[in-house]
């Protein structure tokens, strides 16, 4: 059944951008965001016709071409060439998801009545949306400021019966889908082509993308580390409340205390150890997965100021009587948390990789690569290799975009966050990261079975008999991709209860 998501000033979070990519969810205006809109749209129309005065983006040129005034009878020109002129995306297409989040961003962003488009503006991007127009985007051209101007771009191309955009199954030219849907070409006003490219929309949409995942693979990877501590025959007194009050990081008293909830009533974690030490990868769990959940809260915070903020420029302040030329579009805050997002999510890979290991070291009474037969069947050795080569592409990946800047527009923009890139690259780290864990989790349900007739406990036991269903255990070789692409669209798909 289709929902309806109003567009208002109430602030959006997290379960609302979970029940974006999640729902079929459609879009309505409230009628205090239609207000705003026409009220700073007509504020701005009765400024441009009682004054002559510069104002940036509006009756001027656009970055180092500040200094060109333009003609009242052009403006609606300057718009639409801004618009075509800065469609200069590059590289893979945009995945259909982002770009839907990107469309529902930026409806967000322009509703708040500070960007001076046109009510029918907004609503033609709310049609786009709830008829499932996704425009074709590229994943390139973004420097993180003036906003995202090349993405955005290639997102309003349509608005003006431009660009390509899937819809129905199909590919459409801008003005064959105008057609098809019987919609008028919008002739934007002064300020509008600017409001629709300035903006953080792209950074935004990767990154609160990467961000629901980020919570969904840090439960996983918490999960999944208990299960591979107990088919390792680990020990539970690292995870002991008293180690963690004396050292009260939230995030690792938080994971020290799932983890053991997670274990409760395991018949493998009560018996007596022949060890008195287990490995960092598991000894460590609280700490090193209780930094990254640390780091995860840190950046879902910034996350939220930014989608429930005004990111384009000049901004209007029509209760003010003013239009201040400023720098909300810089993607500044957000690169640096989606560069530590990054490097969070990389250090829950590396520390899984490890455990799976371990697990196939011939270490604790477990066989070597975890099969009946080493030697004639090779078991689980390569699937590590695996893992091991995306734990290395993810250190790379960890490399900061938001280190950099080059200049751009003849010197007037000068300095860039490079937030875009930030923003693919995290993509890739959580996709990367995933796999990983699909790898360590039929490395630990493997192991789990030399445990036998000894259990673990019953949420692992369940977890591991769903999980059976379509991963069978491995009593000889065969063909592990089969697998391991099963065991990540398991992770992707398996029920956890979201943080509200």
């Amino acid at each position: 059944m289709e929902q309806t998501h109003t567009i208002s000033n109430s602030p959006l979070t997290l379960h609302n951008l979970d029940q974006v990519l999640r729902s079929n969810l459609s879009l309505a205006l409230s009628p205090e965001s239609r207000k705003q809109i026409i009220k700073c749209r007509e504020y701005l129309d009765q400024k441009l016709a009682s004054s002559s005065t510069p104002i940036y983006g509006i009756n001027t040129g656009f970055g180092s071409l500040y200094n060109k005034n333009i003609p009242k009878d052009q403006l609606e020109k300057l718009q639409e060439n801004l618009v075509k002129s800065h469609a200069c995306g590059t590289g893979p297409e945009v995945p259909p998801e982002i770009v839907m989040l990107m469309l529902f961003l930026k409806i967000q962003s322009l509703s708040y009545g500070y960007s001076g488009v046109q009510l029918e503006t907004v609503n033609r991007l709310i049609d786009m949306y709830n008829n499932r127009v996704w425009p074709r985007v590229y994943e390139m051209g973004s420097l993180g400021a003036s906003g995202d101007l090349a993405p955005l771009a290639h997102l309003s191309l349509t608005l003006i019966g431009s660009g390509e955009v899937h819809y129905d199954g199909a590919i459409y030219t801008g003005e064959a889908l105008l057609k098809k849907l019987s919609w008028d070409k919008i002739h934007f006003k002064a300020k509008e082509g600017l409001a629709l490219l300035n903006g953080t929309q792209f950074m935004s949409a990767y990154g609160t993308w990467s961000l629901l995942h980020a919570h969904r693979v840090l439960k996983l990877a918490n999960l999944i580390g208990a299960l591979s501590l107990d088919a390792f025959d680990g020990r539970l007194e690292p995870f002991d409340e008293a180690v963690h009050k004396i050292r009260p990081h939230a995030g690792q008293v938080h994971v020290a205390a799932s983890v053991k909830e997670i274990l409760k009533g395991s018949a493998i974690a009560s018996q007596a150890k022949k060890h008195v030490q287990d490995p960092y990868s598991f000894r460590c769990i609280p700490q090193v997965h209780g930094a990254s959940y640390d780091a995860i809260q840190f950046v879902t915070q910034s996350f939220l100021t930014e989608i429930n903020s005004v990111s384009d420029n000049p901004n209007i302040f029509a209760d003010a009587d003013k239009i201040i030329s400023a720098g909300n579009f810089h993607g500044q805050p957000l690169a640096l948390p989606l560069d530590f997002l990054a490097i969070a999510l990389a250090e829950l890979g590396n520390i899984s990789e490890r455990r799976t290991y371990q697990l196939i070291s011939g270490a604790r009474d477990l066989p070597h690569y975890l099969v009946a037969d080493p030697g004639i069947n090779s078991g689980l050795m390569i699937p590590q290799y695996t893992a091991a080569s995306l734990v290395s592409q993810n250190k790379q990946l960890c490399t900061p975009a938001s280190v950099d800047s080059i200049v751009s527009s003849n010197g007037q923009e000068d300095h860039v966050s490079m937030g875009a890139n930030a923003a693919t690259k995290v993509y890739r780290v959580v996709n990367n990261l995933y796999s990983i864990l699909a790898i360590e989790l039929i490395t630990a349900a493997q192991a789990l079975h030399f445990r036998r007739p000894l259990t673990s406990s019953a949420e692992l036991e369940a977890f591991v008999n769903t999980f059976r269903k379509v991963v069978p255990f491995i009593e000889t070789d065969r063909e592990l991709h089969v697998d391991m692409v099963a065991a990540e669209s398991f992770l992707k798909t398996y029920s956890l209860k979201f943080p509200v």
